[in-house]
């Protein structure tokens, strides 16, 4: 398994904890920073890890303070399916029922036990298809429809 990693200067030291976690279970981890405290704009790292989940077709985990500004920023591109979890419910939903090609996780807001938990479980999920699939299948229309409208 390969997963794309990234966050601001809120979420480096949790990405480094995932990052050991994810690296100690076998998984093959593409680190797209930053890697220190220093301030960096999260819309630029969510748009790094977006494009390793497009180019290889892997998963992503963003990390900043809440989860919310850069998951935003990842669903921005088209294809990516970015949900902020914040409990292991939720993880496991959004891939279950939405296809979820990253999770957004918030340093601030979520201790690490808690967040590794989060990150364990969406891994470990799989997307169930099925009825969900055909609401996948809108998600991805409306994003061509206004790609058409708008660009």
């Amino acid at each position: 398994m390969e997963i794309a990693i990234g966050c601001d200067h809120a979420g480096v030291e949790v990405k480094w904890e995932i990052s050991a976690m994810l690296k100690e279970s076998g998984i093959t981890v593409y680190d797209c920073g930053t890697n220190t405290l220093a301030a960096v704009d999260y819309p630029d790292i969510a748009e790094q890890v977006a494009a390793e989940v497009l180019s290889r077709d892997i998963l992503g985990i963003l990390v900043c303070g809440t989860g919310i500004g850069i998951s935003i920023a990842a669903n921005k591109i088209p294809g990516i399916r970015a949900a902020v979890c914040t409990d292991i419910f939720t993880a496991e939903m959004c891939r279950k029922h939405n296809d979820a090609n990253i999770i957004a996780v918030g340093a601030r807001v979520s201790d690490i036990n808690n967040i590794k938990e989060i990150v364990s479980t969406f891994i470990k999920t799989d997307f169930e298809g099925g009825r969900h699939q055909i609401r996948v299948e809108k998600i991805k229309a409306l994003e061509n429809k206004f790609r058409k409208r708008c660009c």
